[in-house]
């Protein structure tokens, strides 16, 4: 007589053949890789199947430009940003305020049609300008005929084809979606019948309206493994309560939209926030930050970012290393997260690993939205609400919904703060969840 045996499985060495491919296996259309080598060095590659071959291998450079260099064009261009466009401020021709305006338009209006056309045009122009000459004249500038080559591929590349999956694995931090292609890589439009300039032709140079862009710098979140799909996803708002406490934003219905059917965490301090950070069983799917970021003095070394909630104490990249580095791959943590924070999608020193985003995502995170400059409070939650409303669905990656809300803000409203907005990481995450069926696998 036959006996059925009790089986206990302690090892799956055939993990990697019973699950779906990863993201990974993918690719996307466009890799750009920045690599710092000795000597102060960089060195450019170039590959993907959207780029035009050039005899069956990769694209490949070593610049003239150098890495403090790059860095400190990158950091201009967030500064004008600011400058031109979130602190302008109308003025008469006798140059005092405009009576009747708004002191900061651009930081106070979320619909910007109701700006003067030219004014508009002008701001965009000066942007446009400044990101094209940090891609084209600093990072790849110069006369040498290899990185004239390799300049020549990279804006073919970019231009031919609007909405491709571009990614930049760089040590170094560029505001991506912030740069621009050259006026003369990108087709003039059809003769209008307006008499004052139009700021849409204009947003077609912005790399971050034409494409889903993500920067990777050696922090890769799917190397971990992937865990089953949930039935109802679990969602935190970690916020400074005070942030817009007269309601003059739409955050409270951001915080709706977080808690509509989803296990819903809602945190408002550190101590919170590091509780669930030091648990090994912490499962979310979807993390979001409302709160204001800071750099934060650490004596004679570089400053480093950090996020305060309501109790008003620091969180920065060493609190989450503390806590979830003992965990290892087999950690169920992998959301994606979004630090709607000011300065959060910014690495502190242009690049360094105490990076916020990137300890969260070396922590497991699939991917990290945030803003590369000081963003103004009526847009940011403007921006998250169409952001997690359409994430929760479950039906777009964070790339194309990334790329599609950049592009709702700017086609529609001609506001160009949606590409201030950068993924590290997490392009192809998608909140899936296990009604999905045969797609059971999970962010």
């Amino acid at each position: 007589m036959s006996t059925e045996l009790r089986v206990r499985i302690v090892q799956d060495p055939s993990k990697g053949f019973t699950t779906l491919p990863d993201e990974l296996a993918q690719g996307p259309d466009i890799t750009v890789c920045l690599d710092i080598l000795a000597g102060d060095r960089i060195r450019a590659r170039l590959y993907g199947p959207a780029v035009p071959s050039l005899y069956g291998t990769e694209h490949r450079a070593d610049l003239t430009a150098r890495p403090a260099e790059v860095r400190a064009a990158a950091a201009r261009l967030c500064r004008l940003w600011k400058e031109l466009l979130v602190d302008f401020r109308p003025q008469a021709a006798d140059g005092r305020p405009s009576p009747g305006e708004p002191e900061q338009p651009y930081a106070t209006l979320v619909d910007l049609s109701t700006r003067p056309l030219p004014e508009l045009h002008g701001i965009l122009e000066e942007l446009a300008l400044a990101g094209s000459e940090l891609l084209f004249e600093t990072l790849f500038g110069g006369t040498d005929p290899r990185i004239q080559c390799f300049r020549t591929y990279l804006a073919q590349a970019l231009s031919t084809r609007d909405d491709l999956r571009v990614r930049f694995d760089s040590e170094l931090y560029i505001p991506w979606p912030m740069v621009c292609l050259r006026p003369e890589d990108v087709p003039a439009p059809e003769p209008g019948h307006h008499e004052d300039p139009d700021p849409t032709t204009l947003f077609a140079h912005f790399l971050g309206h034409r494409h889903q862009i993500e920067q990777t710098g050696g922090a890769y979140p799917w190397l971990g493994g992937r865990h089953e799909a949930p039935a109802v996803p679990s969602v935190s708002l970690n916020h400074d309560a005070r942030v817009d406490r007269q309601g003059r934003t739409r955050a409270a219905e951001v915080a709706a939209a977080l808690s509509k059917n989803t296990r819903f965490v809602e945190r408002t301090t550190r101590p919170e926030l590091v509780r669930a950070l030091a648990d090994a069983t912490l499962d979310e799917h979807l993390m979001y930050f409302w709160c204001h970021g800071h750099f934060v003095s650490n004596g004679s070394q570089p400053a480093s970012l950090a996020v305060r909630l309501t109790d008003q104490t620091a969180i920065d990249a060493h609190t989450v290393r503390e806590r979830r580095r003992r965990f290892g791959d087999g950690s169920p943590f992998q959301p994606f997260v979004m630090l709607n924070a000011c300065h959060a999608g910014v690495p502190e020193g242009g690049g360094d690993l105490a990076f916020l985003g990137s300890a969260l995502i070396h922590a497991g995170a699939r991917g990290v939205l945030g803003p590369q400059i000081e963003m103004p409070q009526r847009f940011a939650a403007e921006y998250a609400l169409e952001f997690v409303t359409r994430y929760l669905r479950g039906t777009e990656t964070a790339g194309e919904i990334t790329h599609a809300v950049a592009r709702h803000f700017a086609d529609k409203l001609l506001n160009p703060l949606g590409f201030a907005y950068a993924l590290h990481c997490g392009m192809d995450t998608r909140l899936e969840r296990a009604a999905d069926g045969e797609r059971e696998i999970a962010v």
